[in-house]
């Protein structure tokens, strides 16, 4: 393999700055911590934060919080940062001749000879293992719903060598835990989550199109598809699509789910935070510049906060 760049002590090049990983780590761990992306924690956020969306709505749709579901917070956030760390290394072991030829990605541990093929499988197994014992935890139509989830999972790598629109099956795989905690406190599957599924899939097509904007150039040259280089400039108009599909079709969860039996103030409180994540995508907008990368990354990286305000919300319902 030819010598490829990497940061000090072999970080990504994208990695945050300073991060856990890079700092406090075991050597002998960094390189497959790496592999997860834990030097990056967007992700696991992006993935965490429609699982807690799901749950409060169902809360708020069924109105029998329990202590059940303390534990579901928890199972979320540890099953989260483990199936995303699972999804990166799958991700990687599929892309990684792409990955070498890319400027922001050659850095990887798998490109760069870090991390070996078989090594990386192995770890992508001990991962999914420990998530597959979380998910045994919840009741058999969750754990069912948590198997299925392993069909967009194993898609996605695969989607951009296919199609202009692979940041679909990227929503597809992120925001199933909207479905599956909805499932794991109610029992059964309704019509509010799947619609907030619908919600999170189209925010999921507004940041990772931001995202892929900064691999257009590298994109085109080795053949990868993306949203990115189909919208191109006209990139703006269809982030505001996303966005008013996002907008709109939480808006109608919320409805589903908190009528007839929530409080008025409950339902205003609900549907503040649908209204004020649109305010925060269109800041976004105000601040699109496809060529710009780092500006293009600290945009996508703000979408944690752009989650967290309609989950502030929902919660804020649950307590009147």
């Amino acid at each position: 393999m030819p010598d490829i760049p990497t940061g000090p002590d072999g970080q990504v090049a994208d990695a945050v700055s300073g991060n856990w990983v890079d700092r406090y780590a075991p050597a002998v761990a960094r390189p497959y911590l790496r592999l997860s992306r834990a030097d990056r924690p967007i992700g696991t956020w992006l993935l965490l934060i429609p699982c807690w969306w799901g749950l409060v709505l169902a809360m708020l749709w069924d109105q029998s919080p329990r202590l059940e579901d303390a534990w579901l917070v928890v199972a979320c956030a540890m099953g989260a940062f483990l199936m995303r760390g699972a999804g990166c290394t799958w991700n990687d072991i599929s892309d990684r001749k792409f990955d070498a030829q890319v400027a922001r990605t050659r850095s990887r541990p798998i490109p760069s000879g870090q991390v070996s093929v078989m090594g990386a499988v192995i770890w992508m197994g001990v991962q999914a293992l420990l998530a597959l014992a979380i998910l045994l935890t919840f009741n058999r139509a969750a754990i069912a719903l948590g198997v299925l989830s392993l069909l967009p999972l194993a898609i996605y790598p695969f989607a951009k060598r296919f199609t202009w629109w692979p940041q679909v099956f990227l929503g597809l795989a992120f925001n199933w835990g909207a479905l599956l905690v909805w499932t794991a406190h109610t029992g059964a599957l309704h019509w509010p989550a799947v619609i907030l599924y619908a919600a999170g899939i189209a925010w999921t097509l507004f940041y990772d199109t931001i995202y892929a904007h900064q691999d257009t150039e590298d994109d085109a040259l080795i053949g990868i598809k993306s949203t990115a280089l189909l919208f191109g400039r006209d990139s703006v108009r269809w982030l505001k699509y996303f966005l008013m599909a996002t907008i709109g079709l939480m808006g109608l969860a919320v409805i589903q789910a908190l009528m007839p039996n929530a409080s008025v103030l409950a339902m205003v409180l609900a549907l503040t935070g649908p209204w004020a994540m649109g305010w925060h995508m269109a800041w976004q907008l105000r601040g699109f510049d496809p060529d710009d990368s780092a500006k293009m990354l600290q945009l996508f990286h703000s979408n944690r906060d752009t989650g967290l305000i309609p989950l502030m919300c929902f919660s804020a319902a649950l307590l009147v």
